[in-house]
């Protein structure tokens, strides 16, 4: 990776291309982040930079926190993420990263937490088919037979039940920024991000350049 910062997923709407087609957009807002540490092969093992996303006022940060901000030379923020890059030397502690090092037509992924959904059955979290319809059934959602009895007489890990849905690490890959909003700190990026509005998203360029 080459490049990252966080954003802040505001919700979706649409542009007309020039060409008259409609393009559904994703608005994301990608405020200044700070680099607040470096990390390096030497010291950690690996290349990266951690950013802090969403200025707070001092108070609202703990002591170790206030620490960490204040050798960094950084303001506190609510958010500390860390991206790996395969150089950073041309970053430095308290240096601030702009919307700017994105353009438009780049190739992007956006990482974010998925809506919660609570507890669902197999058909909402799974896509099951469910029985039939009619008076009397007595078989509509429910998730049938899940194996044997006698032998192994238990349950194969990994069998698709009921269970909590929702709430996970997802990323979307090969997205298309449509347009950069420098004034606004705005990113319009092409179809759906991953996350409820106002949630924390996680930007950098794609891995896969040929999407």
């Amino acid at each position: 990776m080459k490049k990252g910062m966080i954003g802040k997923k505001l919700g979706m709407t649409q542009l007309f291309a020039r060409d008259g087609k409609l393009i559904p957009v994703t608005v994301i807002q990608a405020t200044p982040c700070q680099v607040t540490q470096k990390k390096t092969v030497n010291v950690d093992g690996y290349n990266a930079i951690q950013l802090g996303f969403d200025a707070v006022e001092g108070k609202r940060v703990n002591k170790p926190l206030t620490g960490h901000f204040k050798k960094a030379g950084a303001d506190p923020a609510r958010y500390l993420r860390e991206f790996r890059f395969e150089d950073t030397g041309k970053y430095e502690i308290g240096q601030r990263i702009n919307i700017d090092i994105f353009e438009q037509g780049d190739k992007i992924d956006v990482v974010g937490i998925s809506k919660g959904k609570g507890f669902q059955g197999g058909v909402k979290r799974h896509h099951f088919k469910g029985g039939g319809a009619s008076h009397g059934s007595m078989h509509h959602r429910a998730p049938g037979s899940i194996g044997a009895s006698s032998f192994p007489s238990r349950v194969f890990k990994g069998q698709r039940l009921p269970g909590h849905m929702g709430q996970d690490r997802v990323t979307a890959i090969g997205l298309e920024i449509v347009a950069v909003k420098k004034e606004q700190n705005l990113l319009l990026v092409k179809g759906a991000v991953p996350g409820s509005k106002n949630g924390l998203v996680l930007i950098r360029d794609s891995i896969k350049k040929s999407v």
